[in-house]
């Protein structure tokens, strides 16, 4: 089995030792791994070990990019997952979030009851909350099962409602002067059903013909 000897062990900017053999960098480890494994100039280890010892190290870092990642606000384990893939290969990745679900630092059923519930109280529609979600790593399943806990809590329909807060508040102006399609294409493109859009603004107008009319 091919041997490296370890040559030159060098402390880098960031507080690492990059590991040297045969006149060439190979990688840098942490403090933790250097001492641990007792890793010093002239120790000779398989490629295979080296490897070992690089995913380790690898890993660790990851976990503390993590870390430093929830401590600024909550993730989804996809979230988090995707933003440790910009740095660590998908091995170390995936073993730092696992690390933070055994910590219970990761949890995607809390995480997207909590997002889609500050969404909902933000107007946004059914379809924008599942879009949100998706884009935040939250699989389709969760989503749906969030949005039908969520739905069922609320007296009314929070879709209507968001809808009616919408018109009222952007649209009552262009509904008066008779731009009913682009009102009600610009309301589908919000992730809002066709048949409520249509009902909604039916209400709008008829409330404006009947003030006319008076």
């Amino acid at each position: 089995m091919e041997q490296l000897t370890i040559e030159e062990i060098s402390v880098t900017k960031k507080g690492r030792y990059a590991l040297f053999a045969q006149g060439q960098f190979l990688f840098s480890v942490d403090e933790e791994t250097l001492v641990r494994e007792k890793i010093k100039e002239g120790l000779s280890l398989s490629v295979a070990r080296l490897e070992e010892l690089r995913q380790t190290s690898e890993t660790r870092k990851a976990c503390d990019k993590a870390l430093d990642y929830l401590s600024r606000r909550d993730h989804s384990s996809g979230e988090l997952y995707e933003k440790l893939c910009r740095r660590y290969d998908s091995q170390s990745s995936a073993a730092a979030v696992a690390k933070m679900q055994e910590l219970d630092l990761v949890d995607d059923l809390a995480f997207a009851r909590h997002r889609a519930r500050y969404l909902m109280n933000q107007h946004k529609s059914r379809n924008q909350i599942l879009q949100a979600l998706a884009q935040k790593g939250i699989d389709r399943q969760t989503a749906g099962m969030v949005l039908e806990e969520l739905w069922d809590q609320e007296e009314n329909d929070p879709d209507r409602e968001a809808l009616d807060h919408l018109i009222r508040r952007s649209y009552l102006q262009k509904l008066a002067q008779g731009k009913t399609q682009q009102v009600a294409a610009a309301l589908c493109r919000r992730g809002f059903s066709p048949g409520l859009v249509r009902s909604l603004i039916q209400e709008y107008t008829n409330q404006e013909s009947e003030y006319y009319e008076e």
